[in-house]
């Protein structure tokens, strides 16, 4: 794997639902759970949640571009998540868990516009709202949010009920991208 690394920050409900999805691409080096796109200087799940913040649970997803591309990273994106929805994913509701894509650089901006435009749309009846915005700031979920799937599993009804239809979704349509 080769070490110049991108990033792309996402945001598409419940953070714990995107990075178990994550960390099973192939080309992704490391899935890191966190906070951005608020008004707040910090971040952290009591203040997201309470709303004042404004930020969104979003993943941080460190990848190799020789090995997964960033189109492919957002191909993931629209199927794992329901972009048609202000401010909600399920039963989950609150700007936190808005869809949004925070781009690292103008390439990326240009990527994702094209991509809310044509790929989403094909997939979506609905209109599409994911926002998009320059990513000025990331925080890191606090420990106990990293991981989360992988450490809980099924013993957690939300991840039986939520996220394990997610990575057994990704599974089935994009089995050339998962890790070996």
């Amino acid at each position: 794997m080769s070490s110049d690394f991108e990033y792309a920050t996402l945001g598409g409900g419940c953070f714990w639902c995107l990075e178990a999805v994550y960390q099973e691409v192939k080309g992704v080096h490391k899935v890191t759970s966190g906070y951005a796109g608020g008004t707040k200087e910090n971040a952290n799940y009591s203040a997201v949640c309470s709303g004042t913040t404004q930020h969104a649970e979003v993943v941080q997803v460190q990848f190799d571009p020789q090995a997964v591309s960033f189109d492919q990273i957002l191909d993931i994106f629209w199927t794992i998540h329901d972009p048609t929805t202000p401010n909600r994913q399920g039963n989950d509701r609150g700007p936190q868990y808005r869809s949004v894509i925070f781009y690292h650089d103008e390439a990326q901006k240009a990527e994702a516009e094209k991509s809310i435009a044509e790929t989403a749309p094909q997939l979506w009846d609905d209109p599409v709202v994911t926002q998009l915005a320059p990513l000025e700031a990331f925080y890191p979920a606090e420990v106990s949010h990293h991981d989360y799937y992988r450490k809980v599993g099924n013993r957690n009804p939300y991840c039986t009920f939520i996220i394990t239809p997610k990575v057994k979704k990704f599974r089935e349509r994009f089995a050339e991208l998962r890790k070996q």
